[in-house]
């Protein structure tokens, strides 16, 4: 334990592993309030694709930087880490326990260490860059990303425009590659006693997980939430839409591909996700794993603990 810090809880680990309902349940045992850490979560309309606490559920416990943006806003990770400052503090204030709950690494390791902000952007190099995906598609792009930074691709998603662009744009500036910027950086500053625990599952429990969910997404209404946002506007080919699940079930809206196709493709993709942020994870040395069998009780203990300062961490 560090004197003087906050206590902040983390809950991490890949999409599927059932994250929120793990927080929920322990936000109501020990009167805490949850802050999201997942980067589709805080824009409004795109519910059901990102699998964003239900409103009876919200109800029950305070959840903070839900619903804050509109798709139409892009929001940073610089961005996001300023926000989720200010609700800690503000959590803090009242005496409740702060835990923070996503699938998005980086937004979870820039809280817990800051972050490398790099050079300011540049709408020069992004209008060209964008231009470059809607020519050829942005799986170029990650290929150029590949060539230039390969540490970087490997862990940005292949249809993740905004992480893209903004790696490339940090090569083309300062001439280093943003992954040399972030090791130099190592989110060293450290703002907060934390505690981070991640759900961990069998792969192939996990795929079925996420798979179910999916099927899940479709019944609850997820083609109509797409329909409503791109009818408002919103475009599929930018952030956050252009996102798992999202992305898919526009291209079946645009008459490209049979839904079963689209579902089958957003599974596909998920399953690819879940690898990636689990290997994203698994190489952070601050996580501590449980086994989602039982995860809610050895969380529950954990965190009692922490926040009453008992035991080293």
């Amino acid at each position: 334990m560090s004197p003087g810090l906050t206590r902040v809880g983390f809950i991490a680990g890949p999409t599927g592993t059932g994250k929120s309902a793990l927080a929920i349940e322990i936000a109501v045992r020990l009167g805490a309030e949850i802050v999201n850490a997942d980067s589709r979560q805080v824009y409004r309309g795109m519910n059901l694709g990102t699998a964003k606490p239900s409103a009876p559920e919200r109800r029950g416990v305070p959840h903070h930087l839900l619903d804050i943006r509109s798709p139409a806003e892009p929001l940073d990770v610089a961005s996001f880490a300023t926000l989720a400052h200010e609700a800690i503090a503000q959590i803090a204030a009242r005496g409740r326990h702060p835990i923070v709950v996503g699938g998005s690494g980086l937004y979870l390791r820039a809280l817990r260490g800051g972050i490398f902000r790099g050079p300011a952007a540049s709408r020069e190099v992004r209008d060209r860059l964008e231009r470059i995906a809607r020519e050829h598609g942005v799986p170029h792009l990650h290929e150029r990303l590949r060539q230039i930074d390969p540490a970087a691709a490997r862990r940005i998603g292949v249809n993740d425009l905004y992480r893209i662009t903004r790696a490339i744009e940090v090569w083309e500036l300062t001439g280093e590659p943003i992954s040399s910027h972030q090791a130099r950086h190592r989110f060293a500053n450290r703002t907060y006693d934390c505690l981070t625990l991640g759900v961990s599952m069998e792969r192939a429990e996990l795929y079925a997980a996420i798979n179910r969910r999916f099927d899940e997404m479709i019944g609850q209404g997820l083609v109509e939430e797409v329909r409503s946002l791109l009818a408002v506007g919103h475009r599929a080919d930018r952030p956050p839409l252009a996102s798992i699940g999202y992305q898919q079930i526009a291209a079946h809206l645009r008459g490209e591909m049979g839904l079963a196709e689209a579902v089958e493709l957003a599974k596909r993709q998920s399953r690819r996700l879940a690898k990636r942020q689990l290997t994203w994870f698994r190489s952070d040395p601050e996580i501590v794993w449980l086994d989602r069998n039982g995860a809610a009780k050895q969380a529950g203990k954990l965190f009692e603990d922490f926040f009453a300062g008992l035991g080293a961490r």
